[in-house]
This record gives C-alpha cells, structure tokens and sequence, in this order.
C-alpha cells in the first residue's frame, strides 16, 4: 500500500498519516519527493482498507503497489534517489557519475597511500579498499580487519576520498560502520537476510552487489530487506553473473542497468573488474556501463597489480585509471552525464615518507 500526499501537505500532515499508519500496527516509510512525499507502508498480512487512510489530511489518493517489492519500485518514488554526504560534494545517482577506485585488499599502509594518490589525481571521489575479505580458499589472505579501516581513514583524511568497503557479517558491520561512508554487502552476501537487515539499521549508505547467480526481482528484493528496516540510502551494484563462458570469470550483465532503471529508483553502478576478471577487458566493459547509463563505476587499482594479495588480475594500473577516465569523461559527455575533473598530485614528499 501507497499513500500519496498532496503537494502542499505540510509536515505535521505526513507525521499524522504516519502515526495513523503505526496505530494500526503498521510500519511507514516515508520518502519525500521533488513534488510530493509518499508513504509506504509495511508489515500488512493483506489489503489495507483504504477509507482508513484516505481520509486523512493532506492524502491525495491511497493505492495498491503491484510489486512484490515496495520501497525499491518507482511506483512508490518516481524520482531517482540520489545520495548525498554532509560535507563532501561526492554523491551516487543524478547526473554525475560516481567513480570508486582502489585496491581489492589493503595490504599496508604505504600500498594503501600509494594507489589512493593516483585514485585522487584520477578524479575519483571514493577509495574502496577491503578490510574482510571472503575469500574461497581458508588459507588465501583475509584482509587486515580494523588495522586496514584505521588506514582508510586516515586516506579520507589526507586525499578527502570517500571510504568504501565491505562488511562480512554483524559483528565486521559493526566495526565498519565506524569508519566507512558506504557499507557493501558483497555479492555472496546478497541473500543473507540477517545481514541486510543489519545494515538497514546501520543509517550509512550501503552499496548492495548482485549475486552471482540472481534474477532481477532477487536483486532488487535484497534491497528491499535493507529499505524495510528505515535504511533508504542504497545502491545497486551489477559485478557479473555466473553462466557457461570461459573467456572472464563472470559474465558482466549490462542489460540490468536499464531494467533497474526502469522499475526502481535506486541509482545503479557496475563493476566491471569482478564481471570480467581481466585486466585487459576492465576498461572496455568500463566505457560500456557508462553508455548503457551506469550511475557509476566501482574499479580495482594496484600500482603493482602483479604482486597483488588479492584479486591481482582484474587489479589495472594508475596509469590505465587516468587513460581509461579520460575515455569514458568523452563517452559521459555524450549522454550529458558529468565526470569529476581531474584532481592535484599530492606532493611527492608526502607520500613518499609514508
């Protein structure tokens, strides 16, 4: 159920509908508009009876949403989201797009600093990095854990990069919400329940990867645990589905950029480092999703990609991250989509004496 509010119904209008909708042991969502704000509504076994709700000031009409997924559908928010950080001019959805650069794993302090400079040069906004790392093998490296997020921070600090990175469980989710700006749910993770409600308690923006086996209506269902627990910052992230091709190791489904867009409001970014897991198809696949209308783009950089502790062959160098910006700024400029402007090089000194 959907309850609509007239244009001009002011705030304690919205905070009665919702008080009325919690009287009747309901949950509201309330999501405001560019015209109006809309109300969802959660938690019903069945219909609602409308005249309930209709009669309330400043309700413009109360309707019925069709899918099964509610607070994700355009039929509940026409307009697309876009999140936004209190201080930083990044933000992900809109018309510029939102570039996340930086290293599977962080290895050190000194590989850390050293690939965040030239993510910073690039024009990037955010520096991910992981601090957990589920990995197939037991014995392959997990991460450094709350040493990697203390040196994350202390990138913000010196290269005002936005921190994303990945939560495994509760108890790591906990840990990085202290410290990150935008929480990932990774892909094996999409359907652990659990944890998406975790993290729709956590009020940081979650960026939510697509599983490597689900459907669209999987997809946008996961995101759906997250916004039904008041959590309404997410981002979808396509990174690759499993099918029967031996030429990369996932197959980068671009074809779900527009299907996101069309039934739901949440921006949707692309990986192609994990949909491919080929350097050489990284930058390719890159320009592609910003074509298909990509709201942005989430890369692997190393600056010695050979040498990497995780995931060193989909990693490109710095030097592939300035040359393929510059591609895909033209291809963005075409769509009128914008692209951050190159940042400084941070001096030399510094960054050597890490």
């Amino acid at each position: 159920m959907l309850v609509v509010m007239q244009a001009h119904a002011t705030n304690e209008q919205v905070e009665a509908v919702c008080e009325a909708i919690t009287n009747l042991g309901l949950r509201p969502h309330s999501l405001p508009g560019a015209q109006r704000t809309a109300i969802g509504i959660t938690g019903n076994a069945g219909a609602i009876e409308p005249a309930a709700l209709e009669d309330l000031p400043g309700v413009a009409e109360v309707i019925q949403v069709s899918k099964p997924y509610k607070l994700v559908s355009r039929e509940m928010k026409p307009e697309n989201t876009v999140i936004t950080f209190n201080g930083h001019p990044a933000s992900i959805g809109g018309n510029t797009l939102a570039m996340i650069a930086g290293p599977c794993a962080i290895e050190s302090r000194d590989q850390a600093f050293r690939i965040a400079e030239s993510v910073a040069r690039s024009g990037a906004q955010f520096f991910r990095g992981g601090a957990f790392k589920p990995r197939t093998s037991p014995y392959a490296f997990q991460g450094l854990g709350e040493e990697a997020l203390q040196i994350m921070a202390e990138v913000r600090e010196r290269f005002d990069l936005l921190i994303v990175t990945e939560a495994l469980d509760a108890e790591s989710l906990t840990l990085v919400d202290q410290y990150a700006d935008v929480i990932q749910i990774g892909a094996r993770n999409m359907q652990n329940f659990s944890l998406l409600r975790h993290a729709g308690r956590a009020r940081k923006p979650i960026l939510l990867k697509r599983g490597i086996a689900a459907t669209l209506d999987e997809f946008l269902m996961a995101a759906e645990y997250v916004m039904s627990e008041g959590n309404y910052q997410v981002a979808l992230c396509e990174r690759g589905i499993r099918t029967f091709t031996d030429h990369t190791r996932n197959t980068l489904d671009l074809s779900v950029v527009p299907a996101v867009q069309r039934l739901s409001h949440l921006p949707i970014i692309v990986d192609p480092s994990h949909g491919t897991g080929k350097r050489d198809k990284v930058i390719p696949l890159a320009r592609a999703a910003v074509a298909v209308g990509a709201d942005g783009l989430i890369l692997e950089v190393h600056h010695q990609p050979e040498k990497a502790l995780s995931d060193g062959m989909p990693s490109i160098s710095p030097e592939q991250l300035l040359k393929g910006f510059s591609q895909i700024r033209a291809i963005a400029g075409v769509l009128g989509r914008a692209m951050p402007a190159p940042g400084r090089k941070a001096p030399l000194r510094e960054v050597a004496s890490l």
